[in-house]
């Protein structure tokens, strides 16, 4: 989704194609060539191709020259974010919700729910504190795909009560209150 969401950010013509890796589909010969490792997403921008979700947004961003930072230290805040957000908080909450919530009951694992909550706890207060001296993770670009790479992976986040952290609450509702974000998610939750 957060693809999607760059491509509808940047305006870009993009043809997407779903798929799983349950169906076998990225194993197969022709997406492979797209993606050896067989993984979801990937690119093939005029036959350069590429993977990694994170690196497709930084990638796209920085061709088309749109919510991608022009000076060397903000490029780096936006690297930064982009592979912090992924560290610290991609998985755990993966883990969290999908012991709390998206599994059925008798495959969810309270002990796992309950640590990976813990776990995101303090990524959270860190951004949390963090959006309390600005508007977007980069000073002074505005929106960027710092914001749209760490506000993709808190999508599950949008439907929580994050009253206890009021400014990443207040972030996270204006990025994805954005047209664009609007249309990736009715991909996803349609």
């Amino acid at each position: 989704m957060r693809n999607v969401w760059m491509c509808e950010e940047l305006g870009i013509p993009y043809d997407h194609i779903a798929m799983t890796t349950q169906d076998g589909a990225t194993r197969q010969p022709a997406y492979l060539k797209i993606n050896p490792s067989g993984h979801i997403p990937a690119i093939d921008d005029g036959g350069f191709t590429l993977s990694e979700s994170m690196a497709i947004n930084l990638y796209l961003a920085k061709k088309h020259g749109k919510f991608y930072p022009t000076k060397l230290q903000d490029e780096a805040r936006a690297w930064q974010w982009s592979f912090w957000v992924v560290t610290e908080l991609d998985a755990p909450i993966i883990q969290w919700i999908s012991n709390s919530v998206s599994r059925p009951m008798e495959k969810r694992d309270s002990r796992l729910a309950i640590q990976a909550r813990e776990t995101i706890e303090w990524p959270l207060q860190v951004l949390n504190e963090e959006l309390s001296h600005r508007e977007c993770l980069v000073d002074g670009c505005g929106f960027s795909v710092a914001d749209l790479n760490v506000a993709s992976v808190l999508y599950r986040l949008l439907f929580l009560d994050l009253s206890q952290k009021p400014h990443l609450e207040s972030w996270l509702k204006r990025c994805w209150e954005r047209p664009a974000a609007k249309r990736a998610r009715a991909l996803r939750e349609t």
